[in-house]
């Protein structure tokens, strides 16, 4: 397995989230989300891929920020969409 280089380019401390009541999309549209992540380099909080709008993965997408983390109570797990592993 190679190494994720993309989190040592992250930044410290780890950004606040931007929406810590939910997906900031599907808040401001009115929509469901499944579960939740966090970009880790802006804060951005997105719906998951199992969600219908998959916010998460867009903002990653479109912004070129790689690396979120779950924001699911009691989770601590990481995931770069470039490398598309766990880091």
């Amino acid at each position: 397995m190679s190494v994720c280089e993309h989190v040592a380019q992250l930044p410290t401390p780890e950004p606040a989230p931007r929406t810590p009541q939910g997906c900031e999309e599907c808040l401001r549209d009115g929509t469901q989300w499944v579960h939740l992540r966090m970009c880790l380099d802006c804060g951005h909080v997105g719906c998951c891929d199992s969600s219908p709008r998959r916010h998460a993965s867009a903002h990653a997408a479109e912004d070129k920020h790689p690396v979120i983390r779950s924001f699911e109570p009691g989770e601590d797990w990481r995931w770069c969409f470039v490398d598309e592993q766990i880091v």
